[in-house]
């Protein structure tokens, strides 16, 4: 089990609701953005002097540019529906992690100010004025929340605690008050065209490597281009796909769909990154200069389709936003969806019979899914509702012989968060991210346990990212996490691609 400064709760068949517990999480911080990090993003270099009135401005200003964060700051009565729902809350006891207890610190403010009762009785509506130890608070709670929007699943009024996690966010880097994590990884963007900040010639690298990889592996040689003017369809991934495990691994599998496919297809060094972080800090300006490289890539290319790879939030930003922060697409070929996930491409294949799979090249593992939030609440899949939950699933059954579902009340459109979405993966909160995945890691075990599960597959390159560093620390190999598309590309049967008869007459020759 990894070694960790703080308790790491232990494994119960369930998830009990705890007591409260007052403030076991106010210590936790992540690290302050620095001026490198803040200034490209058009945010002050650090705190101003005057971000009182500075912070009161910006609320305003985003409760009359979106209707539905003053309806949400108005609407919540205390019913406490969703006290229960929020995975932080369930490992950490802290009532500020309740969903109803994280709003509080800024609905307070914001009836402090803004409303009647509030500015003469504000004892009467626990109205709180907003003080220097308000915005600490803000900024250490507030990212304490992976914006996975379990909570308004099951909230009477639909009030959706994300997007005001999202506008608190706004408002502290609006003051110069941001995140690093977050903030450094959208100035890469800004300046080399993705999250990790690899250069053409990394990825150029990489892709040549995983050519020669192939062809040495299965005798078939299938490209992995990059800036191929004229191709069919921009291939849109995480930039984690380019090096990172499993996430290169799933890649791979693109790759080979494609290929069999016999489509033209390419990468971008333009848009190198499918994640779009301007949504975790709320920014509409910077989620739109993010998502713009998508158009300009897709101009530059002359493609006629765009696909987008494993990636829970970039998925959401596309099948939601995209058209409206980078629209319309009307240069795009009409008869398809724009845009589209690679596994309704590689599942609409296989409904065609297009794809040869030998599933038994998954036989030594038994799998089950993990829903990302952000794919299993914003977004669908396909031409019908719950086609985000049944499209991945169909293409793993199609690729593996064995399969088994968690409890159904800890996925589909109830999933539990992985612990890491939402800006959180960084090594600055890994007590929050560790304690965070306790339910489903709880989940897990339990599958573990009694069918025999041996490996959890995703389609969200953060939810691998935080599995591969939580599942130790549960006493689970961080090899348990694997892409869907690495299980197409473990079972799919090139044409032309050497079998073991092959291999034995080569060594027979030898």
């Amino acid at each position: 089990m990894a070694k960790a400064e703080f308790d790491v709760p232990e494994l119960q068949e369930y998830v009990d609701v705890p007591e409260l517990v007052e403030g076991t999480m106010a210590h936790l911080s992540p690290f302050v953005a620095k001026p490198d990090h803040n200034i490209p993003l058009g945010f002050p270099g650090e705190l101003v002097d005057d971000w009182h009135d500075k912070a009161l401005e910006k609320l305003d200003d985003l409760r009359s540019r979106y209707r539905s964060l003053q309806v949400y700051l108005d609407a919540c009565v205390k019913c406490g529906a969703c006290t229960d729902k929020c995975h932080y809350y369930l490992s950490t006891k802290d009532p500020k992690n309740m969903p109803v207890g994280r709003q509080d610190l800024l609905r307070k403010v914001y009836r402090r100010y803004n409303t009647f009762a509030g500015k003469y009785f504000p004892w009467l509506v626990g109205a709180k004025d907003l003080t220097r130890e308000t915005l600490d608070e803000w900024y250490s709670y507030y990212h304490q929340c992976s914006q996975c929007r379990r909570c308004s699943v099951f909230c009477p009024y639909g009030i959706d605690t994300a997007e005001i996690s999202m506008a608190a966010r706004e408002i502290l880097d609006s003051v110069g008050y941001g995140q690093k994590y977050c903030n450094e990884i959208i100035a890469k963007v800004h300046e080399k065209g993705n999250n990790l900040g690899l250069p053409g010639p990394a990825i150029l690298d990489t892709l040549e490597g995983l050519e020669e990889d192939v062809e040495e592996e299965t005798g078939v040689a299938v490209k992995y281009p990059l800036d191929v003017k004229g191709a069919e369809i921009l291939l849109v991934t995480p930039s984690a796909d380019f090096f990172a495990e499993p996430h290169v691994d799933g890649l791979i599998g693109y790759g080979k769909v494609f290929h069999e496919a016999g489509v033209s297809w390419t990468l971008s060094t333009t848009a190198s990154e499918a994640g779009n972080f301007g949504m975790f800090i709320g920014s509409y300006e910077n989620m739109r200069r993010v998502a713009l490289r998508i158009r300009q890539a897709a101009l530059e290319l002359g493609v006629k389709r765009i696909v987008f790879g494993e990636c829970g939030h970039a998925w959401r930003v596309a099948y939601a936003f995209l058209n409206t922060l980078a629209g319309p697409f009307d240069f795009l070929d009409p008869r398809y969806p724009v845009p589209q996930h690679i596994c309704e491409y590689t599942y609409d294949l296989i409904q065609q019979g297009k794809l040869n799979f030998d599933k038994s090249a998954n036989d030594d593992m038994t799998l089950t899914f993990h829903d990302s939030c952000n794919v299993a609440r914003a977004t669908r899949m396909g031409d019908k509702p719950g086609g985000q939950f049944d499209i991945p699933r169909a293409v793993i059954k199609a690729v593996c012989n064995n399969y088994v579902d968690m409890d159904h009340e800890t996925i589909g459109e109830k999933t539990f968060c992985c612990g890491g979405g939402g800006g959180l993966l960084t090594d600055d909160l890994m007590e929050i991210r560790v304690k965070g995945a306790l339910p489903r890691m709880t989940a897990l075990q339990n599958v573990i346990k009694d069918e025999g599960v041996t490996h959890m597959a995703a389609i969200c390159a953060i939810c691998k990212s935080q599995f591969t560093k939580v599942l130790p620390y549960y006493g689970m190999d961080m090899d348990q996490i694997v892409s869907v598309h690495q299980l197409v590309s473990n079972a799919i049967v090139l044409t032309g691609q050497n079998t073991d008869e092959d291999e034995d007459d080569a060594d027979g020759e030898a």
